[in-house]
């Protein structure tokens, strides 16, 4: 299995974009007055078009290790590639731990800093900010995660989308 993986921001605030309306009228986006953020971690297998995504407060080495041993959990047999950046939380004792608990099984590949455009999930993040959250505001942060955790499960419901989000083929 090859997985691309990384972090987004979940945020209460809405997320803003162009927008029609008729001329003269602006549209008003209400705001909550305290931002407050979550993060989803996730990775999408390459070749499925599968997602395995965890929305947690924060997004520090245990959260990244969660998400490894939800892959490793996921596929009790044979090989999990997972290339990401190189984020610090992406190494450390923690993560090392869930690679030596998978017994060789997992593999992580390390992206070069600074280059989004290498990693096919980031197209998947704008999808999920352009369907989810753009112009969106949510009573209360649990209706967001919850609608956030909604858009995986649909799209793995057909993730043949989520290949063409992603730029890839079915296998």
């Amino acid at each position: 299995m090859f997985y691309y993986a990384d972090e987004f921001n979940v945020s209460w605030l809405p997320t803003l974009r162009a927008m029609w309306s008729p001329k003269g009228q602006q549209v008003m986006i209400p705001t909550p007055g305290q931002p407050k953020v979550h993060y989803g971690l996730g990775a999408v297998n390459y070749h499925t078009g599968e997602t395995v995504v965890i929305i947690r407060r924060r997004k520090r080495r245990p959260e990244v290790a969660e998400l490894l041993q939800a892959l490793v959990d996921k596929h009790p047999t044979g090989t999990i590639y997972v290339a990401w950046d190189n984020a610090s939380t992406h190494q450390d004792d923690e993560i090392e731990a869930v690679v030596r608990a998978a017994a060789g099984r997992l593999i992580l590949l390390y992206l070069p800093t600074y280059s989004p455009w290498l990693n096919p999930i980031e197209m998947l993040w704008r999808h999920f900010r352009r369907e989810v959250t753009h112009c969106e505001i949510f009573e209360t942060v649990k209706l967001l995660i919850e609608a956030s955790y909604n858009f995986f499960d649909r799209y793995n419901q057909n993730p043949s989308d989520v290949l063409s989000i992603i730029g890839a083929y079915p296998a």
